[in-house]
């Protein structure tokens, strides 16, 4: 279903915001977009009105489509778990043993047929427009935070082929624009674009890409789908849809796209120039910095009649990639059982910001099991980029009810059933000490429930013990003291390494369990959503994990003090001017209370 209708149909749901006042795609936009996500209901925006100061488009922008699972299952067309039920019978077929079975086969076989892209002998209605003249600043392009390294392409899907053409890929990387023709391409070492690329640059040729924009939403969320390696994301496309996906050829080299996109950016990639991008706010909450990425050189703007921009905000949790990666989570869940048959199910909370956090549910069936599939988990596709991974048993409540599931996590967590171990990193990660390559958590909570005997004392009577041993400590609050494992959370104004910290207060371990310090500045205690998203984010488990007689987990930000000697990054903030501003022109509804359960 193209944008278009998608419109009509969130404005008959109640689902569409609709803002017709000048709103500034530099900031603004994203602003609002980023606070209507935090809300419950969430509502998809579109921007009628978008200007860049005194310059005015003729474009509307459509954002935060995906920011609620009812309106994500909505765009699917169907439900998310049919999609893995699906999936999993495929993997699962058995040669049919009767006549029956043999025509049920036949049945399913026959419906794959449209899962393979249909190539149109035309153009399409992307291409109803050709620009004259290529000019990237015509378009409505988001500069989403204040530091960022200028306006972004946020939901761009972006279309490639290996050097033989044997293998197409459809990702979604962002992409900034240097000026009217050129736009820097983040596709990190581990994605199938950049080993096209350097299969294009061994061979001295630039690379084509084609970035299509809009059309229908499946595409998008495609283009974020973690398929094995030279699989077309397309063809996933198909299967959900029970449809093929209809292509044309770009104008200027030989990718095809979907004809019914909004948009198509196409051009080429120098693979002998790299230049410098960012930095930019990204899903983390915090800004990747600078580095050297691949610029492609724009040659054509295909665009329909009237086309709607589609862009998205990323920042702090939650965003809209929760019910993105929701989707996500759901669908790929049978493909995960190959490599771990004894999963049962598997969640990654939007504060752990996907990559950081996993919690996995198994059928144990002999001792080091859950090590075991840690291990597997950690060898596959886009899993391997996981940084903590928490595992309970079949007993264990609901993955999504946490309060349940820390309780019973923290009942049969002790030191002997934690595993640290190193491997590769996302690139987005900033906590290691070296880039791409960190410490990996993982915690077996599938046994029995531990036994433990802490004196627990009040929130004021453990600061005031703890002050006596160390200064720097500022304040604490206790969490689940009820349980046998209770976690302390720290703040400290960090003038030594927290092992030293750690060390000070080792002798009054029979008060607490786990400890996890973070820095007094920009972080609250009686926020544990936030907490877990600055702690997950912070920690690297090879050298910020403390193990002797309790556990402490050293969350704050690194610097030399610990051996640091990477720039660490800062937060991804709302501007208070543009919050001030927008308040004012009543765009936005929001109070201090809002702005400090978001950290915004």
């Amino acid at each position: 279903m193209p944008l278009s209708k998608i419109v009509e149909v969130l404005k008959s749901k109640n689902q569409l915001r609709v803002i017709d006042k000048e709103v500034d795609v530099d900031l603004e936009m994203a602003h609002i977009a980023y606070i209507e996500v935090k809300k419950e209901p969430s509502n998809a925006i579109l921007f009628t009105n978008p200007v860049k100061g005194s310059k005015k488009f003729d474009m509307p922008v459509l954002m935060n489509l995906f920011g609620s699972f009812e309106r994500t299952e909505m765009l699917f067309g169907r439900d998310v778990e049919d999609v893995a039920s699906e999936i999993e019978k495929l993997l699962h077929l058995k040669p049919p043993q009767t006549l029956m079975q043999k025509f049920s086969m036949l049945t399913d076989l026959f419906a794959l047929k449209n899962v393979f892209p249909k190539k149109l002998n035309r153009r399409g209605v992307c291409q109803e427009v050709i620009q004259s003249e290529v000019d990237l600043t015509a378009l409505p392009i988001l500069k989403t935070w204040s530091e960022d390294g200028g306006a972004f392409i946020t939901m761009g899907q972006v279309y490639t082929t290996s050097l033989d053409g044997n293998m197409v890929n459809l990702g979604m990387y962002r992409l900034q624009v240097y000026d009217k023709n050129h736009l820097g391409m983040h596709w990190q070492i581990h994605k199938d674009s950049s080993h096209f690329f350097d299969q294009y640059k061994e061979a001295g040729k630039r690379m084509p890409v084609s970035i299509a924009i809009g059309g229908d939403p499946l595409y998008t969320w495609c283009a974020t789908a973690p398929l094995p390696y030279g699989v077309n994301e397309l063809l996933l496309y198909g299967f959900i849809k029970n449809s093929p996906a209809r292509t044309v050829k770009s104008i200027t080299n030989n990718l095809y796209i979907p004809e019914d996109v909004d948009m198509v950016i196409e051009g080429f990639v120098d693979t002998s120039k790299m230049k410098i991008e960012g930095p930019f706010g990204d899903h983390t909450g915090y800004y990747t910095l600078e580095e050297p990425y691949p610029v492609m050189k724009v040659e054509t703007i295909t665009h329909k009649k009237e086309p709607i921009y589609l862009a998205t905000v990323v920042g702090k949790p939650p965003i809209e990639d929760k019910f993105m990666g929701w989707a996500t989570e759901r669908i790929f869940l049978p493909l995960l059982k190959t490599t771990a048959p004894d999963l049962i199910d598997y969640h990654m909370p939007e504060n752990g910001v996907f990559h950081n956090l996993i919690l996995a549910k198994i059928k144990p069936h002999y001792k080091g099991h859950a090590t075991q599939i840690m291990h597997a988990f950690w060898g596959v596709g886009q899993m391997s980029f996981v940084k903590h991974a928490i595992f309970v048993d079949e007993n264990a409540p609901k993955l999504t009810d946490y309060d349940a599931l820390i309780r019973y996590i923290l009942n049969r967590f002790s030191e002997k059933n934690l595993l640290i171990t190193k491997g590769i990193t996302d690139a987005l990660d900033h906590s290691s000490n070296e880039a791409l390559i960190g410490g990996k958590l993982g915690i077996d909570a599938t046994g029995d429930t531990v036994e433990t005997n802490f004196e627990i004392l009040s929130d004021g009577e453990l600061l005031k013990k703890i002050q006596t041993k160390a200064k720097d400590i500022k304040n604490l609050r206790q969490y689940y003291t009820d349980t046998r494992n209770p976690i302390t959370v720290i703040t400290i104004e960090k003038e030594r390494k927290a092992g030293e910290v750690f060390e000070a207060i080792k002798e009054l371990s029979t008060n607490f369990s786990i400890v996890a310090i973070v820095d007094e500045k920009s972080n609250d205690l009686d926020n544990p959503y936030m907490l877990i998203w600055r702690v997950v984010n912070n920690i690297d488990a090879g050298r910020d994990i403390y193990v002797n007689g309790y556990i402490g987990i050293d969350g704050t930000n690194k610097n030399s003090l610990d051996g640091f000697e990477r720039r660490w990054p800062g937060d991804v903030n709302c501007d208070e001017d543009i919050l001030n501003s927008l308040q004012e022109r009543e765009l936005i509804d929001i109070d201090d209370e809002f702005k400090k359960k978001y950290y915004l």
